[in-house]
């Protein structure tokens, strides 16, 4: 290689490391924002188990010893009540957030690129995970799951980074046993990665939640007459002259999809949805929190 053709091509890898940090301040700011619009209380966990802090008394159950017992409350009725403490166990969550060039899409000017909406919501969850206490990383081997604010910004690098594949798939490697999970994606490209991905999660005690990223125009295919349809990484193309032709086994396709995904959810235990960048980031980030925290969201 040439001086002057090794020169352009350090310029080139500057150039593009330089636009990739550019980004992640810029993520950052939004994702706090974000969250901060999001209430959690004092405290995002709420649930009982190993702690010192006072959550509830409830009456006594079937498998309770009696030394869970509280005698001075139990006192005031007919009912035997338990102290109950607040879990205070940290959980590990384990993150993937798809980079590959189809998240590399828009319909139009005014919308967000898939990507940029999976990693404002993904870096937003985690935000309020770890001011819950939780730890976060991401599966493989890139970031193990830490907490405090230098995660934070650990994340929002690594976010910002493109990947050159046209469809990413599930990273399964690195999901620590019984900890949680979250996939962010269109998952619009091979599904047998997504599968193999939550039924190791499955195996190994990992529950998690999938959300699904996708444009408008991808749900409603309001395309007609000639256009051909290019894949964001340039690999992929198909020309036609009549696109409403395609629309009904188009939407069939995706219908498809969804109900893979929900199926292979029901079958593991995760939780799925489905956001559309024109739909308030607010609503997506309540569902992530409240679902991966635990609860069975609709």
């Amino acid at each position: 290689m040439s001086d002057a053709a090794l020169t352009l091509r350090v310029s080139g890898l500057r150039a593009s490391a330089e636009a990739e940090a550019a980004r992640f301040p810029a993520l950052l700011a939004r994702a706090d924002q974000l969250a901060g619009t999001v209430l959690l209380g004092e405290h995002g966990r709420r649930r009982a188990g190993m702690g010192d802090d006072f959550w509830q008394y409830r009456p006594v159950q079937q498998g309770d010893s009696r030394r869970m017992i509280d005698w001075r409350r139990s006192a005031r009725s007919d009912v035997q009540y338990v102290r109950e403490r607040e879990w205070q166990i940290a959980q590990s969550v384990m993150l993937w957030v798809d980079g590959a060039a189809s998240m590399r899409f828009a319909s139009e000017p005014g919308l967000p690129e898939k990507a940029d909406r999976a990693r404002l919501l993904a870096l937003a969850a985690s935000i309020l995970l770890l001011r819950g206490g939780e730890r976060v990383g991401l599966t493989g081997s890139a970031l193990p799951p830490r907490r405090g604010r230098v995660q934070v910004e650990r994340l929002a690098a690594l976010f910002s980074q493109d990947g050159a594949e046209d469809y990413g798939a599930p990273e399964a490697r690195g999901m620590l046993p019984h900890s949680r999970a979250m996939f962010v994606s269109d998952f619009l490209g091979d599904f047998e990665p997504v599968r193999a991905a939550l039924t190791k999660a499955a195996d190994r005690g990992v529950r998690g939640v999938l959300l699904q990223i996708l444009d408008p125009a991808e749900e409603a295919f309001p395309f007609r007459g000639r256009a051909i349809f290019e894949s964001v990484g340039g690999t992929l193309a198909h020309e036609t002259l009549k696109a409403s032709d395609l629309r009904d086994k188009y939407l069939e396709r995706l219908a498809a999809r969804k109900a893979e995904l929900a199926q292979i959810c029901a079958t593991t235990g995760w939780q799925v949805q489905t956001h559309r960048t024109n739909a308030s980031p607010q609503s997506a980030l309540l569902w992530l929190h409240g679902a991966i925290s635990g609860g069975r969201v609709t």
